[in-house]
């Protein structure tokens, strides 16, 4: 009895790993073993940091936050504290934005919780 390989499974299987891998320098993107190694390990960086970037972006928005408050002579976590306090619906996002962008809007919001 012949032999009984699944050439087309596994054709595909190592087609879709090599499609992942293409770009990669010399033979990350040509020989499969190699390749698997760096899509394996290119997942994994990204999968880690799509979570790093979250923590990154959110320091960024803190540290917009700040220097436009100090302008205004009040503290990021002054101005975090009374914002809870007042119980104001602006996130950090939108908050770094206004400081960023739109100063006098920024400094309405400063006006309305002092």
């Amino acid at each position: 009895m012949p032999r009984s390989v699944n050439a087309v499974a596994s054709r595909r299987r190592r087609k879709k790993i090599l499609n992942l891998a293409k770009g990669y320098y010399g033979s990350r993107s040509k020989v499969y073993t190699v390749a698997k190694n760096t899509v394996e390990k290119g997942l994994q960086y990204a999968y880690r940091d799509r979570k790093t970037k979250k923590r990154s972006f959110r320091a960024l928005w803190i540290q917009r936050i700040n220097a436009g408050a100090r302008q205004y002579g009040i503290s990021y976590s002054q101005l975090i504290g009374k914002l809870n306090a007042k119980q104001v619906g602006l996130n950090r996002k939108v908050l770094a934005d206004l400081a960023l962008n739109n100063p006098e809007a920024f400094k309405a919001v400063i006006d309305a919780i002092k």
